[in-house]
């Protein structure tokens, strides 16, 4: 894969959360929002995490993507 790619996933992972209202949004909202794959999105999350553009909670029922 081309790390090029990681980076266009990641800014589609943002820019779906910078547009909606609370800038929170679950995983299915994600995939929904994007049209990514679910490893595309988690590598998305990876990326946005390490720069610490976003906040992860996983509990029972989704994992929740919060923009910082």
């Amino acid at each position: 894969m081309n790390i090029e790619l990681f980076g266009f996933w990641a800014g589609a992972v943002y820019e779906a959360l910078d547009a909606s209202e609370t800038r929170v949004l679950g995983y299915k909202q994600i995939k929904k929002a994007t049209k990514l794959k679910k490893e595309e999105i988690m590598i998305a999350l990876g990326w946005l995490g390490r720069e610490g553009k976003i906040v992860v909670t996983v509990n029972e029922d989704d994992i929740v993507v919060e923009l910082v």
